[in-house]
């Protein structure tokens, strides 16, 4: 070859090079989001999900593509929905909304990552061997809701402190319903009232609890933790300021649109956590290797307009306990 020809050879394959390594470069990530509930009530949680991602350098649409799948509250197209990320080869699950989408997930797949947000033990309910070394392919994020249920019906009496009955709504679906309600039952008992359960399972269960403890003459309304119920939240809330009952929940967003009062864990920690997790095992970490984070905060809130709509005096007692006095 003469020197010309090299010359102009050599200088084409440089012109070449930049387009070939861009014509290489890794596709972008994918995670399947496989949810319970239906995406408009899972928006402040899913915000907080990508609040983490981007913690960890990852911005939907930029870095990172994310494949929804939402249940919508019903748990049979669970299966079906996992299998559909599954066959779409996305690089990792995070499954939010309660055990049976964890399940969901496990059962379609023993190879990809799967990180889940739970309000229960994962230990006890076999997800996980271990908290600090979970084995396989799953880890993720817990807060305990079901431990709460005295302290709930504690916080109640000293708001309502007449309370002879409360209707306590109940998801049967939820595998952590049965320890709460056994609280409630027995801090029921201890201070002289009565818990009236109801297992509600749609909207229109909802209602009909709501119905039937009003011919109960039910006191108060006590919410028990379920992602179902969460899902449902505007339902019940608003049932609840239209029979004029007070009531308690257990998460802030209850609140936040109008109901009374919420003592528990801060559900949202549990995806950014997860958005945090979801970024670490896109850089190469594996589940094994990320210990299943416990969540510790509880907070107490209240809303003072909904007190005095219900005609209720805040106890000094609350108002100086709560964690957050929405106006």
């Amino acid at each position: 070859m003469r020197r010309r020809e090299l010359i102009k050879a050599l200088g084409s394959a440089a012109i070449a090079l930049p387009f070939a390594a861009r014509a290489q470069k890794p596709a972008v990530p994918v995670i399947g989001y496989l949810g319970a509930a239906a995406e408009a009530p899972n928006l402040p949680y899913t915000a907080e999900f990508l609040r983490g991602l981007e913690q960890m350098g990852f911005r939907e649409g930029r870095n990172v593509t994310i494949d929804y799948r939402w249940a919508e509250g019903h748990f049979d197209r669970l299966p079906a929905l996992a299998a559909e990320l599954v066959r779409n080869q996305v690089a990792v699950i995070f499954a939010n909304g309660g055990t049976p989408v964890v399940r969901a997930a496990m059962d379609a797949t023993a190879s990809i990552p799967i990180v889940f947000s739970i309000g229960d033990d994962p230990v006890r309910l076999g997800l996980v061997d271990s908290i600090n070394r979970p084995s396989g392919n799953v880890t993720g994020a817990t807060v305990n809701f079901t431990h709460l249920g005295a302290k709930r019906w504690e916080l109640l009496h000293e708001m309502v402190p007449k309370v002879a009955v409360a209707a306590v709504l109940v998801d049967p679906n939820s595998p952590g319903s049965v320890l709460e309600e056994q609280q409630i039952e027995e801090a029921a008992r201890a201070s002289g009232g009565r818990a009236l359960f109801a297992s509600v399972r749609d909207g229109e269960g909802i209602g009909s609890a709501f119905a039937t403890s009003a011919n109960e003459h039910a006191d108060a309304l006590f919410v028990t933790a379920a992602p179902f119920l969460t899902q449902n939240r505007e339902q019940i809330v608003a049932l609840a300021a239209r029979h004029a009952i007070p009531a308690i929940y257990f998460e802030r967003e209850f609140v936040v649109i109008g109901g009374l009062m919420s003592y528990g864990a801060p559900l949202r920690d549990n995806y950014h956590q997860a958005g945090i997790y979801i970024g670490k095992l896109l850089k190469g970490a594996k589940p094994s290797d990320l210990p299943v984070v416990q969540g510790t905060k509880i907070e107490l809130v209240i809303n003072l307009k909904t007190a005095k709509t219900l005609g209720l005096a805040i106890p000094a007692s609350l108002i100086v306990a709560a964690d957050e006095v929405i106006e």
